[in-house]
């Protein structure tokens, strides 16, 4: 197996699993479908194609840094009669970082890293107003599971943010049948047609680890005057 690493960072993310109508909210961290939809925008597909080869992927992600719940209100009115609409509730999560990861086989994630490279259709961090701060692609990680290979990629939390924390971060991997103590997320992705989406539950587990600091980081920066 091959892990295809991600980082996921901009000013605005929003990762819905429930929202409906005109409350809009997101999840603590990037899901499944999200993710799964900016990889199939990047190879170019659209929503109406079939998402079960992306959807057998493993998923994980690792919460970098957990950003700030962001509430904002929007307006609209319609516009053939101008009437105006609900007013829509929705929330983001501002100034977030994470590494999301894809673990499966080799030749399928290179195509996805190549998509990532040069994307069709540019990524955005859960909608189409969240567009990342930086490239996604973090690259291939050959012969490694997900656990491995998120446990082991240094810390992409922001360098203001490192110098007031600690690098103890979370990690939510999908779980197995035979895992004990996990949570169901609604997040499995089994269409993503605008007529008809459709989700299933799935398993997911976390754990707290210690990640690497960067190449040259100084941890003593923080005892320093700005």
């Amino acid at each position: 197996m091959t892990v295809l690493l991600m980082r996921l960072a901009g000013p605005l993310q929003a990762w819905g699993s429930a929202a409906r109508f005109a409350r809009r909210t997101t999840e603590g961290a990037p899901t499944k479908s999200g993710v799964l939809g900016l990889l199939a925008a990047a190879l170019g597909r659209p929503r109406t194609a079939d998402p079960s080869d992306l959807a057998a992927l493993r998923f994980g992600v690792r919460v970098d840094q957990r950003g700030t719940l962001l509430r904002d209100f929007q307006t609209a009115h319609r516009l053939d009669t101008g009437d105006a609409l609900p007013v829509s509730e929705r929330f983001y999560l501002a100034d977030a970082v994470f590494v999301a990861a894809v673990e499966g086989p080799h030749e399928q994630l290179s195509e996805l890293d190549r998509a990532l490279k040069q994307p069709v259709f540019l990524p955005y961090l859960g909608r189409r107003s969240c567009p990342p701060s930086s490239p996604v692609d973090l690259g291939l990680r050959p012969a490694l599971d997900l656990e491995t290979a998120l446990t082991a990629e240094p810390w992409h939390a922001a360098d203001w943010y490192q110098r007031g924390h600690d690098n103890n971060v979370e990690i939510l991997v999908e779980a197995s049948d035979e895992a004990g103590r996990f949570d169901t997320l609604r997040d499995q992705p089994l269409s993503y047609d605008p007529a008809h989406r459709r989700y299933a539950l799935r398993r997911v587990r976390s754990f707290p680890v210690t990640v690497p600091r960067a190449a040259g980081h100084d941890p003593t920066i923080v005892l320093r005057s700005e």
